[in-house]
């Protein structure tokens, strides 16, 4: 007799509840909206790391640079710092 309902009634039992329980699980608040709303978080927040790493590769473009080429270096203290040579003269003029 229990070897009867472990072989033909258990496995309906599982297969019932199983029915019964996944529509459920997916119409649940946490079940496949929420999966959803993470799903397009996701792709938000990959877009972003994917900008992350192209701001990332032009810096160390930058940094290379900064780091190699003398002129570069002048370039950001004339242009950012408004710094001149000592032998330079500087002019400022009005506006009329």
């Amino acid at each position: 007799m229990l070897a009867d309902f472990v072989e033909r009634g258990l496995p309906m039992a599982i297969l019932a509840v199983a029915l019964v329980s996944v529509p459920v699980m997916i119409l649940r608040p946490e079940g496949l909206a929420r999966m959803r709303a993470l799903e397009q978080e996701l792709a938000g927040v990959q877009k972003e790391n994917a900008q992350a790493k192209r701001e990332i590769g032009e810096l160390r473009v930058e940094v290379k640079r900064l780091r190699e080429d003398p002129r570069a270096v002048e370039r950001i203290a004339r242009d950012q710092l408004g710094l001149v040579r000592r032998s330079e003269v500087v002019f400022h003029f009005r506006k009329p």
